[in-house]
């Protein structure tokens, strides 16, 4: 059994290879959102295809997903088969926009499913209705390995398999998917092959490090503190450098900006502890700040959700609308929850732990009381 849509997509990606269209490849700019657009990207190539583009949005200056700047951006590139990878889900107007614009728009995720689907020519997700895969815990890396297995039919050689492995280990592990059934499989392969890479973004890490799941955490510890930069994640230019001394000033760079995003982090989590603190009747933590670095945001709420073990919506406060990271306890579904104030937001979407929303500063309040009502009424 296959995941609903995903042939039809390695169908549709053959066709534009074959008829040489371009073709745009829009990523999260996280490391399942990274490594879904790396191992696409080599699995073009290698079948003599080729990504005209590349770009990943800045989340503290453009929100998540796909979004209007962005498409303003790339409208220079149309007509061209654009695929949005490890978001999109949620994006009903960006993608009509993007469908206006001349592009034919293809989305692979595996965020929860809203009440319906974006108006895309392919949607792949297998959370979606009539999708009868029986694994639904496939980080999205996961989900274009197997699209890639299916591109490359047997031509796939075990060195190129292995490659991609790797990526698609380090991501299922760094989005904190469920470590069994496939992943289980995926990761045990993927760090055997880790320890060979071939990457020099990868290869900096082996050089100073000893066991493979302690390096591999080391790995998502630095990765994750990337930065967009002219529209290219920085975790994607260390994984896809051919210079092993690129590589190590790359990897130098990340490791600094590590320890000063713990030190942001810690001052941000205090701020956030203070106000709290005579408010500890309230059954969520809905706070925000002008001055928070929105992509903190997802760390702290965690830390915050694991300390007081209850819902936590942290948001950055813009001019006129605010973007926020979601964190739930254990069994708590933060997308549901949403869902049930849908009509005062923007956007939202995530997974059911960790999601996260846009919602116009005049509607703040009204979906603060509109969580707490449906927190109160459903007793989580």
């Amino acid at each position: 059994m296959e995941i609903k849509n995903l042939k039809k997509t390695a169908q549709r990606i053959q066709k534009a290879i074959k008829n040489k269209e371009k073709i745009i490849l829009y990523g999260d700019a996280d490391l399942d959102g990274v490594s879904s657009v790396i191992i696409l990207k080599e699995t073009i190539k290698n079948l003599g295809g080729e990504v005209k583009v590349v770009y990943f949005p800045d989340r503290e200056k453009e929100g998540y997903g796909l979004n209007k700047d962005a498409l303003s951006f790339l409208k220079k590139f149309s007509p061209a088969l654009l695929i949005v990878l490890d978001c999109g889900i949620g994006n009903f107007e960006e993608v009509k926009l993007a469908k206006k614009t001349g592009f034919e728009v293809i989305i692979i995720d595996h965020h929860e499913i809203l009440n319906k689907l974006p108006q895309a020519s392919i949607v792949v997700d297998p959370k979606q209705k009539g999708d009868r895969y029986p694994f639904k815990g496939l980080a999205n890396t996961g989900i274009i390995y197997k699209l890639s297995q299916i591109l490359f039919g047997e031509n796939i050689s075990e060195n190129l398999k292995r490659n991609l492995l790797e990526l698609t280990a380090l991501a299922t592990i760094a989005d904190m998917m469920p470590q069994e059934d496939e992943n289980e499989v995926m990761i045990e392969e993927g760090l055997v092959s880790l320890e060979k890479s071939f990457r020099p973004g990868l290869k900096v890490f082996l050089k100073n490090y000893g066991e493979i799941r302690q390096t591999s955490q080391k790995i998502i510890s630095v990765l994750n503190t990337s930065e967009v930069k002219n529209h290219l994640d920085q975790a994607y230019l260390l994984l896809t450098s051919s210079s092993l001394k690129e590589a190590e000033i790359l990897v130098q760079e990340l490791i600094q900006k590590s320890y000063q995003k713990q030190e942001r982090v810690r001052k941000i989590i205090e701020e956030v502890e203070d106000r709290i603190f005579k408010k500890t009747e309230e059954p969520i933590i809905f706070e925000g700040d002008s001055s928070w670095t929105l992509v903190l945001l997802g760390t702290v709420a965690s830390r915050i959700c694991h300390l007081h073990k209850k819902p936590v919506f942290l948001f950055k406060k813009g001019d006129k609308e605010s973007p926020g990271a979601v964190r739930m306890p254990k069994g708590v579904d933060g997308v549901k929850a949403m869902t049930s104030c849908e009509k005062l937001l923007q956007t939202y979407g995530g997974h059911p732990a960790a999601a996260g929303f846009r919602v116009k500063n005049e509607n703040l309040e009204k979906f603060k009381k509109c969580l707490i009502k449906y927190f109160e009424l459903c007793g989580e």
